[in-house]
């Protein structure tokens, strides 16, 4: 599903160790998960999976959380996993310059095991090693 074609009511997620709640907004301009620069977008997805890798590799201390989010303004399709790694958009994944609002909070999900957590984190390490996890941000 590209962002031309999200339906109205479409339910969005974003996982991160923020302490926020409902009605906040989340903007850019902070570090990734992957960069340690401030980025224009924030970044969202429509799959709870996605999200809950954010929530899972998200930088900094405390739980991760995953939000319900809605976008105040346009978003387009994430190109650093759209074109990058999973064309077509499977993940869901957007990004937009406007701020996220907190509408709830999912509770209850479940987790990666350790051992994919670990997995993925010596990946994406590996991947700053070799240059190859510029995230765009054109």
């Amino acid at each position: 599903m590209y962002a031309k074609d999200v339906p109205a009511g479409t339910v969005f997620y974003h996982g991160t160790k923020a302490d926020m709640g409902v009605r906040d907004l989340i903007g850019a301009g902070f570090e990734s998960n992957f960069d340690e620069r401030g980025l224009k977008h924030v970044y969202f997805s429509a799959t709870l999976d996605a999200a809950t890798w954010g929530a899972e590799l998200a930088r900094g201390e405390g739980r991760g959380r995953i939000f319900i989010v809605e976008p105040t303004g346009p978003f387009e399709d994430d190109p650093n996993l759209t074109d990058k790694r999973f064309p077509g958009n499977k993940t869901a994944s957007y990004r937009s310059v406007h701020a996220l609002r907190i509408t709830g909070e999912v509770k209850d999900w479940v987790g990666h095991s350790p051992e994919q957590v670990q997995h993925m984190k010596e990946s994406l390490a590996r991947m700053s090693q070799e240059g190859s996890s510029t995230i765009i941000e054109d």
